[in-house]
């Protein structure tokens, strides 16, 4: 057996890259009860949004996103455009795929996984809190774009409407915890940002390394449990 220190990081992160879902994204639905919300987790895999300047200059002058598949959030889709990420030293992520619609500023969404491979130090952020976040440069069949900010790990976070979160007993900017069982791997994550509006379906992002770590993929439950408030979320 080879032992696990004689393993190359390279090969290592090769290996996670290679086991980590494809697709945008995977949820997992929790059967509906009489007393609770249905919940379903989904897998935010690697991504990027995109301005409309950014879009164009990256596919072409009038060039508009593509809708491919519709995302579980209403009004949000993965677009048939992919771009190519570039980090430090010429590392790259090929065909990472663009989600729509568009955004008022251009931000990059990784794994902690995808941030190793590229070489960039990808600090974890809230969606849209780019500000002294690193950058990267985009490659499309139609030009570069160079980002001076906005490459980040995502926060874990949960989506819902008013209904759901007066359910929960939580309001827009609370945490909460999220308990995921699974055969010989029960998790808790903790310090999901509650992003509570009057639309939203009640839906739990976390990224492809949180999925993998979890075993997601034979969850048998997962419930969402209220946080108490602490002053480590204060800013």
């Amino acid at each position: 057996m080879i032992a696990a220190k004689s393993i190359e990081r390279s090969t290592i992160e090769q290996i996670v890259r290679q086991i980590v879902l494809s697709q945008v994204q995977k949820s997992a639905p929790v059967l509906e009860s009489n007393d609770k919300p249905n919940l379903v987790v989904s897998i935010s895999a690697r991504h990027c949004h995109l301005t409309d300047e950014h879009v164009e200059t990256l596919f072409g002058p009038g060039h508009t996103l593509t809708p491919m598949k519709d995302l579980y959030q209403d009004g949000f889709y993965a677009a048939e455009e992919t771009v190519m990420v570039v980090g430090p030293r010429r590392r790259m992520l090929p065909n990472v795929r663009v989600l729509g619609p568009t955004r008022p500023f251009s931000q990059v969404e990784l794994a902690f996984t995808d941030s190793i491979s590229l070489g960039i130090d990808a600090p974890v952020r809230h969606s849209g809190k780019i500000d002294g976040t690193p950058g990267c440069v985009l490659v499309g069949p139609n030009g570069v774009v160079e980002m001076n900010q906005g490459v980040i790990r995502a926060a874990r976070h949960v989506h819902m409407n008013f209904g759901d979160a007066e359910r929960l007993g939580v309001a827009n900017g609370d945490f909460m915890n999220l308990r995921i069982t699974a055969p010989q791997c029960t998790v808790v994550f903790e310090d999901l940002l509650v992003r509570a509006d009057e639309t939203s379906k009640l839906e739990v992002h976390i990224d492809t390394d949180e999925g993998n770590a979890c075993f997601l993929d034979s969850a048998t439950d997962v419930e969402l449990l209220k946080q108490e408030p602490c002053k480590c979320h204060e800013s």
